[in-house]
């Protein structure tokens, strides 16, 4: 492909994650206007195919979040139109965004996942399907919507999984709670950056602790036995390899290290769309790497491809 001058940056969108989206997408557009790149934002409506027919981009930034712009669907548009796209393809981005499917394939590809099972959300909500403590999750999405933490204390499931404007699905996925730190790899390309360990301010690393201000405390690199930091970075390079990402991903573990604790390490999931905010990890981990804002995403649109 020869090199890209102008660049549709796809943002916004119409899931949940959509104000996460808007802030990706305009911190990436800034940034590629400080690189030299002429810019177009596109917020995308239904008629997504004829807006970008019309505009002919040489590449599409997707910084899309959520349903339709996460899951493989805004990249079909995209490969059917032939414009060079940013991320993972058709297939990575639907497998990532599945996390029942991405679990079973992070298991035949030697990733360690929680223990856990798919449920309706009315069982999840009417009894304990596993012993708390546990996680209840949406199947697809991220940004932590829609999640619980189920304690011992906790003698019922939260009934807001079965309210009526539940809008995450209605099956569910129950994960056996891993106890300890919150650790996440980003891969580029072929290389795995560092490992951050997350501290947030209060309780889980939730919506909040992602994006709000002072949310959470980020250690870069994480205090880690040098063994331990590769293997968690082997496990990031396997997670990304086993789904066939493209571009850049980041991939969430916990690490039960306590004194107490069992030492189990586990995968909770990889991010094909991970946030590019003034908060977010990825330009964090890039830059720990060499890599400032204006670089990454240079990188990221000269990475791009199509086919995917």
């Amino acid at each position: 492909m020869a090199k890209p001058t102008h660049v549709a940056v796809l943002l916004g969108g119409w899931s949940a994650e959509r104000e996460v989206s808007l802030a990706s997408g305009r911190a990436c557009a800034a940034a590629l206007r400080e690189a030299g790149y002429q810019v177009t934002e596109v917020d995308p409506e239904r008629d997504i195919a004829e807006v970008l027919a019309r505009l002919a981009p040489d590449v599409a930034f997707n910084a899309l979040h959520g349903t339709w712009g996460e899951d493989g669907c805004v990249q079909g548009i995209l490969e059917t139109l032939g414009v060079p796209y940013t991320h993972s393809g058709v297939a990575a981005s639907a497998a990532a965004f599945d996390k029942r499917l991405s679990r079973l394939i992070f298991q035949a590809a030697g990733v360690p996942v929680a223990e856990g099972l798919v449920v309706n959300r009315y069982d999840a909500a009417r009894r304990h399907v596993l012993q708390p403590p546990y996680v209840i999750k949406p199947v697809s999405g991220g940004s932590s919507v829609g999640v619980f933490i189920v304690t011992e204390d906790d003698e019922t499931p939260p009934a807001a999984v079965a309210a009526a404007d539940w809008d995450f699905g209605e099956e569910v996925l129950v994960e056996a709670f891993v106890a300890g730190r919150e650790l996440t790899c980003a891969v580029m390309g072929d290389t795995a950056l560092g490992i951050i360990d997350i501290v947030p301010a209060h309780g889980f690393y939730d919506y909040e602790a992602k994006y709000a201000p002072g949310g959470s405390r980020h250690i870069l690199p994480a205090a880690l036995k040098p063994n331990l930091y590769l293997r968690i970075q082997k496990l990031a390079l396997a997670a990304h390899a086993a789904l066939g990402c493209r571009g850049v991903s980041r991939s969430d573990f916990r690490l039960d290290d306590r004194p107490e604790g069992s030492g189990e390490l586990v995968c909770l999931e990889l991010n094909t769309q991970p946030g590019m905010t003034a908060t977010s990890l990825v330009p964090e981990l890039a830059a720990h790497a060499g890599y400032d804002f204006p670089a990454l995403v240079r990188w990221m649109v000269e990475d791009a491809s199509c086919p995917r």
